[in-house]
């Protein structure tokens, strides 16, 4: 099989299984916002989830991956097998004891933790005390789902990619239970999903044993900070930490600002970045997971032909699937929402507001997108330091718009969507035309004449939706608007393909 072939094998892999997991997910997001509604307790629920979630994306999948994963890959093509176990348990050992000291020192201030990332809600006693009791239960989960990301990063380098993208599908299913079969038994239901949030993560360490001990890489935890691969490694985290978690950082100050609005302003937030992460995380995470083992292996090798030839292809995969999604949500968003989330606590006049700010969101999908591809280029040549000043320069500017367009232009909840959206179309730009001045990517990666076939074939596809949303749902309204929605998605999928394979756009997907 060819890397080429290789490479899109893997990617539809992991995103099959990442659509599944973001099917559950938006199942569980169903389940959640029916229990709570847009109220002040789901309000502290999202935010106190979601602080160690952004720091396990930054940290664990981000930082972490992206120094991890080259040194092992390199390891693993010098066929070094005693090196190469060793530097896993080393790193094994080294988690440990960082993620038991994080842990407890978040515990010990977790009021000031609540009052960090959430200053909106200090001033109300009842969101900050819940805010602190939800962030002192879940906060483990930080710990357990970054063991988790570690034994994903020893997989994917083994070119073992499917049960680390299922990984995913556990927590929503116990979360799933916990909101619709535990929470409802108790007074204050939302303990229920905190208590479900570590079950969960306990349950994901477990299923990764039995794949690590197959390819005979089950790590036991050891200390050497001698040892110079783990020196290494401390060079390259250290501007991995920031530069890996761009889109994350940009939307955990979302978080810190929608905090200061109005009631409901976090759900609303919640509820499109949710949409937003289901073509992020289906095929831009699925592909950059895919690439970074990839390219690592590539540049390791000194194929650099190969490597420019696998980031080109990333890049027009990506806005392949980037523009008709952005298409799709902005122009059938509403009813998506409405479909999947009004019903119990959550009222039309959320669905509205919802939608909002997902087409703020979907100014910057294919940037989102984008940089899923663009940042693996970097770390797989150990360069941090680049990505690491432009993420800098990104967050001062997400900082900015997020005060300018949310409070100074009064936009409120869809001045902070439109404020990250920007944020990454220049975090892009800056990375790609770097990638440019190094000769691995040039003007044409982008404005060549897949894009044009792309954007024509996402132009019907628009026609398409709008005649759909006029027209047709008047013949189909005695159905479940949930089945709607389905049999519109599965159209506008069969349309766009076939106008893209009509127009010649052929990646390989269509052999």
């Amino acid at each position: 099989m060819t890397q080429k072939k290789s490479t899109l094998l893997n990617t539809l892999k992991v995103s099959f299984w990442t659509l599944l997991s973001r099917i559950a997910g938006l199942l569980r997001d169903v389940a959640t916002t029916s229990l709570l509604g847009a109220s002040f307790l789901h309000d502290v629920f999202v935010v106190a989830l979601k602080i160690p979630n952004v720091f396990r994306r930054l940290f664990a999948e981000g930082a972490f991956s992206q120094a991890f994963i080259p040194i092992y890959s390199q390891l693993n093509s010098l066929d070094d097998k005693d090196e190469a176990r060793a530097f896993i348990d080393y790193i094994f050992g080294l988690m440990l004891v960082v993620l038991f000291l994080v842990t407890t020192i978040g515990l010990l201030f977790s009021p000031a933790i609540a009052y960090i990332f959430a200053p909106g809600f200090y001033l109300d006693p009842n969101k900050n005390s819940l805010t602190v009791q939800l962030i002192q239960i879940m906060l483990p989960y930080l710990g357990l789902i970054s063991l988790v990301a570690f034994a994903a990063g020893i997989q994917n380098t083994h070119q073992k990619f499917s049960l680390p993208a299922a990984t995913p599908l556990v927590f929503n299913i116990t979360l799933i239970v916990a909101a619709t079969m535990i929470a409802p038994r108790y007074e204050v239901g939302v303990f229920a999903l905190a208590w479900g949030v570590i079950v969960a993560g306990l349950l994901q360490i477990i299923i990764q044993i039995a794949p690590l001990r197959a390819i005979k890489r089950l790590p036991v935890p050891r200390l050497n900070f001698s040892n110079p691969r783990i020196k290494e490694f401390f060079i390259l985290i250290g501007p991995a930490i920031l530069a890996g978690g761009i889109a994350q950082l940009n939307l955990l100050i979302d978080t810190i600002f929608a905090s200061l609005l109005k009631t409901g302003s976090p759900t609303w937030l919640y509820v499109s970045d949710r949409l937003l992460q289901f073509p992020l995380g289906v095929f831009a995470i699925a592909l950059g997971t895919v690439l970074l083992p990839t390219l690592s292996r590539l540049f390791s090798s000194n194929l650099i032909e190969d490597f420019k030839s696998e980031l080109d292809k990333g890049i027009v995969l990506t806005f392949l699937i980037a523009f008709p999604s952005a298409c799709g949500l902005v122009i059938f968003g509403e009813q998506i929402i409405e479909a999947l989330f009004l019903r119990g606590a959550f009222t039309t006049s959320d669905v509205k507001m919802s939608y909002l700010s997902l087409v703020a969101f979907m100014c910057g999908l294919p940037f989102f997108m984008g940089l899923k591809v663009l940042v693996p280029a970097f770390f797989s040549r150990r360069d941090t330091k680049t990505p690491m000043f432009v993420a800098a320069l990104a967050l001062f500017i997400n900082i900015g718009l997020n005060y300018l367009l949310a409070f100074y232009f009064a936009m409120g909840h869809i001045g902070l969507a439109l404020a990250s959206s920007i944020s990454a179309f220049l975090t892009f730009s800056v990375l790609f035309l770097n990638l440019c001045n190094l000769k691995f990517l040039q003007l044409n990666s982008i404005f060549n004449a897949s894009l044009l076939k792309i954007i024509l074939a996402t132009s019907v596809l628009g026609i398409f939706l709008y005649l759909t949303s006029n027209y047709l749902i008047f013949y189909l309204q005695s159905l479940p608007l949930l089945m709607i929605v389905a049999i519109v998605i599965a159209l506008s999928v069969t349309v766009y393909f076939y106008i893209a394979k009509l127009l010649g756009l052929n990646l390989g997907l269509f052999r």
